[in-house]
């Protein structure tokens, strides 16, 4: 069942967290809020009023954490940057405490052999840049190539492994198109993720570039974006109009990102054909998806240098031809069924230990993106509360995932 005896010499076994779901301290040392202290400080918006003020205390907690991390053995560890603990408005003034923080962790962690892979957004936008805007202004995303900039000079001399964004699908889906995740807006679910996710990539590319001709010489570094989906499987694996909903549940979430960063510069040719013909059908002048110019296809063509994905169930879906009112991702992307329910991307109460679909994903990727080196970036099951002392239901989904990834 496990290789783990045979995983090649230069295998990465790494662990990750995001700052506002472990740091706490959130208005500590000069630390600015952020659209998740903001939304999850309204009661209602989070199962039991939860929220991360204190989490797991990681910022008071920082030994214990490098103890933790030696003790289990990996050499990896993958953590987020919180933008507003650096520059508590998004812009400006760096904030020193913060400065200190992350430079004690990065120390710690190579004083323990354990690389670190850093995450320079992960949901978390200063509450002062989304209220001017957030992802839709210009000024924002100014202001997040000024961020990595300051991030690449201060701590690229030990962070050899950077990603920009953090699964932007569940950025612009939860955030933009259903709402569930901040700013939580859901008023516009047909245009707004579409036009978020343009930002997304575009400013991507550019942090790329800074990186690529600014520090990479130096430093030695690569530079990626994490991705996400779960791999699906056609209800009716005989009948042509589900496998090809299956394809166009990748392309919605995975393609979205992936083919114009790995691939050409642009959309997927099956998402630029579905979104304009729901616009058509709805009476639009043109398609709800924006385009690319030929110089930014160029520009975006390219700029990773790894390929990073967070992967955790499997589902199955089917074909539908209804429409529905008001266009929204569910309505373009045509999923009729999905086991649990679950929203491409978003959190899920228990994942499904389905360890042969992300080989299948794995080879996927490979298929359509060629031979680029694969980071698998977050990866595991919810539990229950209060689970058994021996843990075997997570055990389990660990042993026979690794187990998939590290087969001959």
């Amino acid at each position: 069942m496990y290789h783990y005896s045979t995983a090649p010499s230069d295998f990465k076994w790494g662990v990750s967290t995001s700052a506002y779901q472990i740091e706490g301290g959130w208005n500590e040392d000069g630390r600015g809020p952020s659209i998740w202290d903001t939304f999850s400080q309204i009661p209602g918006n989070i199962f039991e009023n939860g929220n991360g003020d204190i989490a797991c205390d990681s910022y008071h907690q920082l030994d214990a954490d490098l103890y933790m991390l030696r003790s289990l053995g990996v050499n990896s560890y993958r953590f987020s940057i919180s933008w507003s603990r650096i520059f508590p408005s998004g812009q400006g003034t760096a904030n020193s405490k913060g400065v200190e923080y992350y430079n004690k962790l990065i120390d710690g962690l190579l004083a323990n052999n354990i690389s670190p892979m850093v995450t320079l957004y992960h949901f978390d936008l200063p509450q002062a840049l989304q209220d001017i805007g957030g992802w839709e202004s210009d000024a924002v995303l100014e202001a997040f190539h000024n961020y990595a900039d300051y991030c690449f000079r201060t701590f690229g001399d030990r962070v050899k492994f950077w990603m920009t964004f953090n699964q932007p699908h569940t950025i612009v889906a939860t955030g933009y198109g259903i709402g569930l995740f901040p700013p939580g807006l859901k008023d516009d679910p047909g245009r707004a993720p579409y036009r978020v996710a343009h930002n997304l990539i575009k400013v991507h590319a550019r942090v790329y570039h800074t990186y690529d001709e600014k520090y990479r010489n130096s430093q030695e570094g690569v530079i990626s974006v994490s991705l996400n989906t779960n791999w699906v499987e056609p209800k009716d694996p005989t009948e042509p109009k589900d496998i090809e909903a299956a394809d166009r549940y990748l392309q919605f979430t995975l393609g979205w990102f992936a083919h114009p960063i790995f691939k050409n510069g642009d959309y997927p040719e099956v998402m630029k054909w579905q979104v304009a013909n729901k616009s058509e059908l709805q009476g639009l002048q043109s398609s709800r998806l924006p385009t690319f110019t030929d110089e930014e296809k160029a520009y975006i063509q390219g700029t990773a240098d790894v390929f990073t994905i967070n992967i955790y169930t499997t589902n199955i879906v089917q074909h539908r031809t209804k429409i529905l009112f008001p266009p929204s991702f569910e309505s373009d992307i045509d999923i009729a069924e999905e086991i649990d329910n679950n929203w491409p991307g978003t959190a899920l109460v228990n994942f499904r230990a389905v360890p042969w679909g992300l080989r299948r994903l794995l080879n996927w990727v490979k298929e359509e993106y060629g031979d680029v080196p694969i980071y698998i970036t977050e990866n595991g099951v919810a539990m229950e509360r209060n689970p058994d002392f021996d843990d075997t239901a997570r055990i389990f989904y660990h042993k026979t995932y690794i187990d998939e990834v590290i087969k001959g």
